[in-house]
């Protein structure tokens, strides 16, 4: 992923999924230098307009994360996880997303859990999402500390 991403990072996410919005609000709660701002690519008054001439259509930010950043470089899925983690200051966290080694299966698993994000949401995943960015925060401020 390119590190060389300008700030602030727009993230078109889906706030309707509990898990979804559990994650970016937790990551929003700890972007303490305004890296982040988030958009909510499903609520009713949400218009793609100014996107599609970019080839950004709604459908695509609800089938995957979406994030631009203030240069309008575009990245889909995980590379997003890797920036947004990186821009809060969770470097150890936006490594894993970036491991090369880990890269192939978070490639593959990540369209899968999109899709069924809201099923996840209603098993408990944003409870574990709820539960473990804390802890990772946590653990960051300790090892920076």
């Amino acid at each position: 992923m390119n590190r060389s991403l300008r700030y602030p990072l727009t993230v078109f996410y889906d706030a309707s999924c509990p898990m979804c919005a559990s994650e970016m609000h937790a990551l929003r709660d700890r972007d303490r230098e305004g890296h982040l701002e988030l958009v909510d690519c499903s609520a009713p008054g949400f218009d793609d307009e100014g996107l599609r001439a970019e080839g950004i259509t709604t459908e695509k930010l609800m089938g995957l994360i979406h994030v631009r950043d203030a240069h309008g470089r575009w990245l889909a899925g995980i590379d997003c996880f890797e920036a947004v983690y990186r821009a809060v200051g969770l470097e150890a966290r936006a490594r894993i997303w970036g491991d090369r080694k880990l890269r192939p299966v978070l490639d593959r698993a990540y369209p899968w859990l999109a899709r069924h994000r809201q099923t996840l949401s209603r098993l408990g995943a944003n409870r574990l999402v709820r539960w473990l960015l804390p802890r990772a925060a946590r653990h960051a401020e300790h090892c920076n500390g």
